[in-house]
This record gives C-alpha cells, sequence and structure tokens, in this order.
C-alpha cells in the first residue's frame, strides 16, 4: 500500500511492486493520482515540526536588535536554511499530491537542496566561529569579526543557491533515467558532489572539534591553577566541556552519515525504502539545531519566556557571551 507507479511525482518508488524494490526516491512528475505513502506522511510531519521550531528562532533573532551580534547571525542563517527545509518538505508533500507538474517538482527539489546545503554550511561557519572565539579571545570582538562572519554568510549561501539551482538549470535526470541518483530527479554525478562536500565539512569540523576540546582543557588547566582549583574541578569542568562538543558532533554525523554514504553507495535501481531510512534521520538534524544551537542559549531563553509573558521588548539587554557558551 502507498507504493506508486513508474514515473510518480513523489519520493516514491518508480516501478510498481509490493516491497518498493528496483526503485530510487523519485521527484518526476505524473499526470496520474498516486496512492498516499506513508514515508512522504513522516517527511511532511517532520518538515511541519522542524518548521514551527526554527520560525520561532529567526522570529526571535531578527525582530531583536539585540541579537545582531556574529555568533546571532550565524544562529539565524542556520535556522532560517532549517526553517526554508521543512517548507520544503511540506510543499513537496503538497504538490506531490495535489499539482503534479515536472517544473514545481525541480523547484521543490531545488529548494530542498539549496537549504540542506545551506544547513550544514552553516554549521560549519559556526565551529568556525567557535573556534576563532577561543583561539582569538582578544580580537574576537572588533570589526574584523562583523565582516568575517559577512563573507561566511555570503559564501555559505551563494555555495548552496548555486547547488539547488543545478536540477532546475538542466542538470537533471528527467530525460535519461539512467543517469538517476537514488533521488529522482538528481543526477547521480549531482549528487555525489553534494556528498563529498558534506563529507569535507565533516572532515574540517571534526578537525576544529579537536581543537576546540585542547583548548578547553588548557584554559580550564589554567583557571584552576590561577584560582587554586582542585583537580576534580578541573576535571569536571573539562569533561562537562568535552562532552557538549561530543552531543554536537555526534548528532551532526548520526543524522547526515548515513544518507551521506548511501548517496556514495547507492543506485537508482536499489529500494527506495533505503533511501527513506537514511534520508529521515536527516531530516531530524534540522529539528535538533534549534535545541542545540537556540534554546540553549540564556539570551534566547529570557526572550522566549517574556514573550510568553506578553511583554516583549526588542531592546531589552541581556549580557554578551562568547560563541563558546553557546
Amino acid at each position: 500500500p502507498g507504493w506508486g507507479a513508474q514515473g510518480q511525482l513523489g519520493w516514491v518508488p518508480a516501478v510498481g511492486s509490493g516491497n518498493g524494490s528496483d526503485s530510487s526516491l523519485d521527484l518526476e512528475s505524473v499526470v496520474q493520482p498516486l496512492a498516499l505513502n506513508p514515508w512522504d506522511v513522516v517527511l511532511c510531519i517532520s518538515g511541519t515540526i522542524i518548521s514551527c521550531e526554527n520560525a520561532v528562532v529567526v522570529v526571535v533573532i531578527f525582530y531583536a536588535p539585540a541579537f545582531r551580534a556574529p555568533m546571532f547571525l550565524l544562529i539565524g542563517s542556520l535556522a532560517t536554511a532549517d526553517l526554508l527545509a521543512g517548507l520544503g518538505l511540506i510543499l513537496h508533500f503538497a504538490f506531490v499530491y495535489f499539482i503534479p507538474s515536472e517544473a514545481i517538482s525541480l523547484l521543490t527539489v531545488g529548494l530542498l537542496v539549496t537549504s540542506f546545503t545551506a544547513s550544514v554550511s552553516s554549521l560549519l561557519t559556526i565551529t568556525i566561529d567557535r573556534y576563532l572565539s577561543l583561539y582569538n579571545a582578544l580580537t574576537y570582538y572588533s570589526e574584523r569579526t562583523v565582516t568575517r562572519t559577512y563573507i561566511m554568510l555570503l559564501l555559505t549561501w551563494g555555495a548552496s543557491i548555486c547547488y539547488g539551482l543545478l536540477p532546475i538549470m538542466g542538470w537533471n535526470c528527467l530525460k535519461e533515467p539512467s543517469a538517476c541518483s537514488i533521488v529522482k530527479p538528481l543526477m547521480k554525478n549531482h549528487l555525489i558532489i553534494l556528498s563529498v562536500s558534506f563529507f569535507m565539512v565533516f572532515a574540517v569540523m571534526l578537525q576544529l572539534y579537536v581543537q576546540i576540546c585542547k583548548i578547553i582543557c588548557r584554559h580550564a588547566h589554567q583557571i584552576a591553577v590561577q584560582r587554586h582549583f582542585l583537580a576534580s574541578s578541573h576535571y569536571v569542568t573539562t569533561r562537562k566541556g568535552i562532552a557538549t562538543l561530543a552531543v554536537i558532533l555526534g548528532t551532526f554525523a548520526s543524522c547526515w552519515l548515513p544518507f551521506a554514504i548511501y548517496c556514495l553507495l547507492g543506485d537508482y535501481s536499489y529500494p527506495a525504502l533505503y533511501t527513506y531510512v537514511t534520508l529521515l534521520p536527516a531530516t531530524y538534524n534540522s529539528m535538533i539545531n534549534p535545541v542545540i544551537y537556540a534554546f540553549r542559549n540564556q539570551e534566547i531563553q529570557k526572550v522566549l519566556w517574556t514573550v510568553c509573558c506578553g511583554c516583549f521588548s526588542a531592546t531589552m539587554p541581556f549580557r554578551s557571551r562568547s560563541p563558546s557558551d553557546v
């Protein structure tokens, strides 16, 4: 039930079979009605949750002038990318089952590629910002940091939009099914480029977090010596910092690595079920990001509590914190 026929618009098997074998995730268009696929429903629900979470973050950060510091701009970029990803999942579901169109399917997949690419890239920029805030602590709060932040945002969204425009500009497999990847109508070469780019981002993030861990250990030791703390206090502080970084990196890896690996190894003839199983955790990363990078921040928490009390002030003061504390 829920598996359709060949050439469907939607992330459904291209060849109708009871178990969905010998097919890839399909974003092509059709004219015949589609049977409702439970996996598409789950993705749509995930997109709704993602959109609601990140919409709150975007409104809070971009409405309050107090959140114009570089670290909040980067968090806002991440939330915007995840918001677009959630909206893309919702729009994809709507267009698949209500307005099937080849042109719209290309626009939808372009939006999803752009948003997810921007999300992963924004995570990299946040990691770079955290590292520099520790490595260059004395010069971090300067005009140079603001300029660097805008450059990183420009590169992030510029590259993401370029990736997303490729299917719309003709780099798709609508006319050459044998060139399709596990996600139609994306070409295999397109998905390989995206996967390799992800592994490069992940490698850089891993290296930066290793360096951050070393800096945290060194700073904690220096503070313990200067303030004559006990060795156990130094150990607890260091362990807490490293554990936080491990959760951040571990969450990112567990969400995206299965799909990235399958993009390299999978083929359009593989069962669509495999694509669903690996893609769904990747969407969960956009669901978890607001919790890790926004809702844990004390200043954002204060604004949210203030909004709940009905006395929101866009200029409310708060204590500026380092990105390493976020």
